[in-house]
């Protein structure tokens, strides 16, 4: 049993280190003095101050986060009411059939999905006659439409652990359907709508070959920018940006599983203070 324990152990850290060991690189040579990728000369804030610097990067960037935020807050919104729907449904055979359609997406390479999105939008500005009709707005529908399935799959099973009597308790106590929702489902799926959000953001942010596609010339995103550098060189600028969001992402998700373990104890405590209160 020792041996296993030990050689599971191993294996952990050999993961770890394959996972982190290129992000760990990339931080270090951030504060590389030269330009260089494999010699460190020095260590220095320089490409930190490129970095602030660089306009164009930094326009990618709020636009990348501009279009991660408005998108996740859709997705999450219309997911919410779509897993709703799709658990309330009484006919067994139109549940199935949706949850079949919404798995479709998550098995479709996303540079099929990419295509078909951008011949939709340009046939539809050919038909309403409309020039330049990619940017921004093609982009916000095109990062809905492939976050949506994910947010649902994330908040529709929160539902099969509720107890269905709930809501038709705080109907029979007053409430409208309405209000039910809001005072009794809601509060129970909101650490799913948390985390569907979180992935939602995070799929945004990453995606590079949907956004690709779908993109015009007025709005860049950051992945669409670090690809047309790799055409010619990218700079260690980069290295200082991909850093900060290393850092900011590390940041978030300690500060979310400290938010999470304060509220399971909250929790603990007020069932032992009604456990207490009984007896």
């Amino acid at each position: 049993m020792r041996k296993l324990g030990t050689a599971s152990k191993i294996y952990m850290i050999l993961i770890f280190v394959i996972l982190y060991a290129p992000i760990a690189i990339l931080i270090f040579y951030s504060f590389n003095e030269s330009n260089s990728t494999s010699v460190f000369t020095g260590f220095s804030l320089r490409w930190y101050g490129e970095l602030f610097r660089d306009e164009a990067t930094i326009k990618a960037l709020e636009n990348t986060v501009v279009l991660a935020l408005l998108s996740s807050l859709i997705s999450t919104a219309l997911g919410t009411i779509a897993a709703t729907g799709i658990y309330y449904s009484k006919t067994r055979w139109y549940k199935s059939s949706l949850l079949t359609v919404n798995n479709i997406p998550l098995m479709n390479p996303d540079i099929v999905t990419g295509i078909s999105m951008m011949l939709l939008f340009v046939f539809v500005g050919t038909m309403l006659k409309i020039s330049g009709v990619l940017g921004f707005m093609t982009m916000l529908i095109a990062h809905i439409t492939f976050e949506l399935p994910y947010v649902i799959l994330n908040i529709l099973p929160r539902f099969k652990s509720m107890d269905k009597f709930l809501v038709e308790a705080a109907c029979d106590l007053g409430c409208t359907p309405k209000k039910a929702f809001f005072k009794v489902t809601l509060p129970y799926i909101r650490t799913e709508i948390i985390a569907a959000f979180i992935m939602a953001f995070t799929l945004s942010l990453d995606d590079f070959v949907i956004s690709y596609f779908v993109s015009g010339p007025d709005f860049q995103t950051l992945p669409i920018r670090i690809y047309s550098m790799t055409k010619k060189r990218v700079t260690p600028d980069m290295y200082a940006l991909s850093a900060l969001i290393f850092v900011t992402v590390f940041v978030l998700l300690i500060l979310t599983n400290i938010a999470q373990d304060s509220a399971l104890r909250e929790k603990m405590k007020k069932r032992i203070n009604k456990r207490r209160v009984a007896s």
